[in-house]
């Protein structure tokens, strides 16, 4: 384990490292900086909250500094590609607070935001481009930027892009980047289709991974209460008086769910929000800046914010619906005991929800302990009706190919012979 001051990082970094008290990294920088730093594409495996960000943008930054100039119009030098908006601005953010002194700029692009503003400051060029893949495709598109001076690639949560299907988008963005360029992929879980990923955008990487795919951080502490549907609601007020002042993040597995859940809380007179799919992003942005100041104090989310909540107040995770994706469960309650500090991640399960109970424990290897409750019989899935036969006539009789009566069969006329 070195400081980073025994880096070799560029002054400006130092000075900003030193600012933000980062003293020690945590392993998965410990074994990514170096290795980033002398030029390897790096294939990092690491679950939420390990210190990705700086893993790879350190490195970055440190690379940009000590290329001369200023970028030309349109024009952007390295990419980080980020599957949600929040992770996206999260990102930048962070970048934003180790390039303040220094001549580097830093530009987002997602959707729900103004294209044209998005468009008039990327037309004075960009050292660092942090981006949704769709919305970049439609800035593409227009011609708005030129990624041709791309040298260094960063993708960012990229088994989550997988499962958001922007495979297809990265394979629109790749051939537009320059070369040769520096790669480095992040992600929690290695799915088949990760590797396939790795082999087409990587050269030669290096493989450094902290932790087993689907292990949660090992400073949050799990438990379970077995609650049937209709009285989850009651568990969760109960839960959450217990604690008044806390930072709580709810998780509930649709938009709709998320929606009603805040409503009934804020009836009840908890000081809650909720950021979905349905929220603008103005409306999403407002909601987390307020929860992070501590404004608001229970934030009510679908898995949209799942991997782009970097708070490291968060002292509660509860998990309202328990997730149809198991790897979404490790990614949800790793938004608690973030930064070195210690969380508590509670979840409900229904009988509906046995099953997905039994997926997520076989992921993580590990039963998570009964809080109260014990484990229902599991719903069988309903299975399809059959069709019954409503035709109270009898089968059909078989055609005997002779004529109907009263009629004959219709004969094509014969082609003239041609003279």
């Amino acid at each position: 384990m070195f400081d980073f001051d025994m880096l070799g990082l560029a002054p400006a970094l130092n000075d900003a490292l030193k600012d933000a008290k980062f003293t020690q990294p945590t392993p998965i920088q410990n074994q990514a900086i170096p290795l980033a730093l002398n030029g390897h594409d790096i294939l990092g495996l690491a679950q939420t909250g390990t210190g990705k960000t700086l893993a790879f943008g350190l490195p970055l930054i440190d690379h940009l500094l000590a290329q001369p100039g200023k970028p030309a119009p349109k024009m952007a030098k390295s990419l980080i590609l980020a599957p949600t908006r929040e992770l996206v601005n999260q990102i930048a953010d962070s970048l934003r607070n180790l390039t303040k002194n220094t001549r580097l700029r830093v530009a987002t692009v997602v959707g729900g935001q103004s294209i044209n503003k998005q468009i008039m400051f990327l037309s004075r060029g960009t050292d660092i481009l942090v981006a949704t893949p769709g919305r970049l495709i439609d800035l593409m598109d227009r011609r708005a930027v030129d990624l041709s001076s791309v040298k260094h690639l960063v993708l960012d949560e990229a088994d989550q892009m997988l499962d958001m299907g922007f495979i297809h988008a990265l394979r629109r963005i790749a051939p537009e980047l320059g070369t040769p360029r520096q790669t480095m992929l992040f992600s929690a879980t290695m799915p088949k289709q990760m590797e396939e990923l790795s082999r087409a955008y990587l050269t030669n990487p290096q493989r450094v991974q902290v932790s087993p795919p689907g292990k949660a951080a090992d400073k949050v502490t799990q438990s379970i209460h077995f609650v049937e549907k209709p009285a989850k609601p009651s568990k969760l007020r109960e839960i959450l008086s217990a604690d008044m002042d806390a930072l709580t993040l709810v998780f509930s597995r649709t938009k709709h769910g998320a929606e009603k859940l805040m409503k009934g809380l804020v009836a009840d007179g908890f000081n809650a929000a909720s950021i979905h799919g349905n929220k603008s992003q103005g409306q999403r942005d407002r909601a987390i800046k307020a929860f992070r100041a501590g404004e608001i104090n229970v934030l009510v989310a679908t898995d949209v914010a799942a991997r782009g909540i970097d708070i490291p107040g968060v002292a509660y995770v509860i998990n309202y619906d328990l997730p149809e994706v198991p790897d979404n469960y490790v990614h949800r309650i790793g938004r608690t005991a973030r930064a070195g500090r210690e969380g508590e991640a509670i979840a409900f399960c229904s009988a509906e929800e046995v099953d997905l109970l039994r997926q997520i424990q076989k992921l993580m290897k590990t039963e998570i302990p009964v809080a109260s409750g014990v484990m229902p019989e599991a719903i069988a899935p309903k299975k399809p009706a059959r069709r019954q036969n409503n035709n109270r006539r009898g089968p059909k009789p078989q055609h005997s190919g002779a004529p109907k009566p009263g009629g004959q069969k219709r004969r094509r006329p014969r082609r003239a012979k041609a003279a």
